[in-house]
């Protein structure tokens, strides 16, 4: 009987090697809060070097005493100008990202449609317009990342919105359109003789939603199902809405 070849494929390193988040280059938006302390010392606790941004200096300054290890940033991430300045410092400090994990967001309701103030949509709309800058800002870092990641934090009312959270919904909805199109550039698909969409390859980038029907005590599941985003390939994920519902 011949001996059997254990010599590993190339397209299997190439698996094997984008795989695992340890020696990855991390920042979050929005991370002084709860979640975006459970996802900072998990990704830490995984090996990953961590960049947090916060646009409050003391809960940015508390949280680096608190984890010690990841890198501060304080920025304003509604303002253009500001995160442009803040892409030039990250890739002073730490060089290109491998990727974003967006937990910039809050909570107004209202009483039905005329109780969804202009003031209200305003703060909510923070959320979106801080993802559409941070992920511009950091684009080119995670599409040449071998094993590029985004995630955002989105709301099951996406598909169930009330009178009562019209803003919010609507706020949420426009996120996850983003992040469909962020998919959509992760996945060029080379186009066979026959107008055929080949498959994606292994590795690469890709583009993630957690729904959640409140963060409330479901921190560590999504510090967990960030973590698991770099054992998964980019084709299995991108496009991916995912719900974290407490366990049963």
């Amino acid at each position: 009987m011949p001996e059997q070849d254990d010599a590993e494929s190339p397209e299997s390193a190439r698996v094997r090697a984008t795989r695992g988040v340890a020696g990855r280059t991390v920042l979050i938006a929005g991370a002084t809060s709860a979640s975006g302390r459970a996802v900072a010392r998990a990704l830490l606790d995984a090996g990953a070097r961590v960049v947090v941004v916060g646009s409050d200096e003391g809960r940015l300054r508390h949280l680096e005493a608190e984890l010690p290890g990841v890198l501060g940033e304080h920025a304003d991430l509604t303002d253009g100008d500001d995160v442009l300045e803040l892409s030039m410092r990250v890739h002073a400090r730490v060089g290109d990202l491998d990727g974003v994990i967006h937990l910039v967001g809050g909570w107004r309701g209202g009483g039905g449609i005329m109780g969804q103030t202009e003031e209200d949509y305003r703060v909510l709309d923070r959320s979106f317009t801080a993802l559409r800058y941070v992920s511009r800002a950091f684009w080119q870092d995670l599409i040449t990342s071998t094993a590029g990641r985004i995630a955002i934090v989105s709301s099951v009312t996406v598909d169930a919105p009330t009178t009562g959270n019209a803003n919010y919904a609507a706020v949420k909805a426009a996120s996850e359109s983003w992040m469909r199109s962020l998919a959509n550039g992760f996945a060029p698909r080379p186009v066979d003789s026959a107008g055929a969409r080949q498959p994606l390859e292994p590795g690469g980038g890709a583009a993630v939603v957690f729904r959640v029907r409140s963060l409330a005590g479901l921190e560590d599941r999504l510090a967990a199902s960030v973590v698991d985003l770099w054992d998964a390939d980019a084709a299995e994920l991108n496009g991916r809405v995912e719900v974290l519902a407490p366990p049963a």
